[in-house]
């Protein structure tokens, strides 16, 4: 779910006020103010992502300040391409300059590790099954992530907590089996108040299960689950899971997750799962790299 533009300008100015506080005390002691054109300039290749909110830092602190884009989200680039260049003020341009960069080398950072993996699998062959991301996001910034994950050629999984059904181990192990949570399940989503909550009719509710083995397999797939996910499982398992998920029931959507890296995403992708999963994506993608050059001052 994208940021409201309200939403993004207040995380915006929030960074900002964290980077600027009460000035920038070197620009403001040491320069006289002039108008300066500059550029943001990649050091690193990969997937453009963040521009907006790296623009919008600019135009926050300065609203004279003009920004011209060059690429958009989604474009690769490689070291000295021009992502924008900037027509503004020197004090007002360096004032913004870290937490515009900031934003997008973070946020390339995850388009560009999604690009990767999603590579991965396109090259061997299994372009079918999407990348994905998780909930193991930086606090605030979810949905600029997420819509980096997008940026990179993956897919979203769910938001939040609050768009989907996802029943993990340990939500059987505290109800007892899957099926007594799909039985409370339904009898809950049936209630005025459920559908008040989160707006949402039952056939509308999407369901997931986790599935540790076979048993549990069998069990989901007959209370009419029809999304398994398969965590912290090995290629060997993963690849006699899905037969048997496939044998027992059609039009099943299966998800594998933990443990994954560009070294076995390939084959992961190969047992015939339809989604991969990776947390690596959003809480461990190396930043890109870009900088900020004046080219031309008055």
């Amino acid at each position: 779910m994208p940021l409201k533009q309200q939403d993004l300008i207040t995380l915006v100015k929030a960074a900002l006020a964290e980077d600027i506080g009460r000035g920038d005390m070197t620009s403001l002691s040491c320069l006289e103010p002039f108008s300066v054109k500059a550029e943001i300039i990649a050091k690193s290749e990969g997937i453009l992502s963040g521009l907006k909110p790296a623009l919008l830092a600019f135009m926050i602190v300065d609203s004279a300040n003009i920004i011209m884009p060059l690429k958009k989200n989604g474009d690769s680039f490689k070291p000295g391409d021009i992502i924008a260049k900037i027509d503004g003020f020197n004090q007002t341009v360096f004032a913004s300059e870290r937490v515009a960069l900031n934003f997008m080398g973070h946020l390339s950072g995850v388009a560009t590790l999604t690009n990767k993996f999603v590579g991965k699998i396109a090259e061997a062959g299994h372009s079918g099954c999407k990348i994905i991301d998780t909930r193991k996001t930086l606090p605030g910034l979810r949905s600029l992530q997420k819509q980096a994950v997008v940026d990179g050629g993956g897919v979203n999984h769910r938001q939040g907590l609050y768009d989907m059904i996802l029943i993990k181990d340990n939500h059987i192990a505290a109800v007892g089996t899957i099926s007594k949570a799909i039985e409370l399940l339904n009898e809950n989503i049936e209630t005025p108040e459920f559908h008040l909550q989160f707006a949402l009719h039952k056939d509308e509710i999407k369901i997931e299960v986790e599935i540790s083995n076979e048993e549990q397999l069998k069990e989901a797939i007959g209370c009419g689950v029809k999304r398994l996910l398969f965590d912290n499982q090995s290629v060997d398992e993963l690849k006699k899971l899905t037969k048997l998920a496939h044998g027992l029931s059609d039009n099943l959507k299966l998800e594998a997750s933990g443990n994954v890296s560009l070294e076995n995403v390939a084959d992961i992708a190969a047992t015939g799962v339809d989604y991969i999963s990776v947390g690596a994506l959003t809480h461990s993608a190396p930043a890109a790299d870009f900088s900020l050059n004046v080219t031309d001052q008055q």
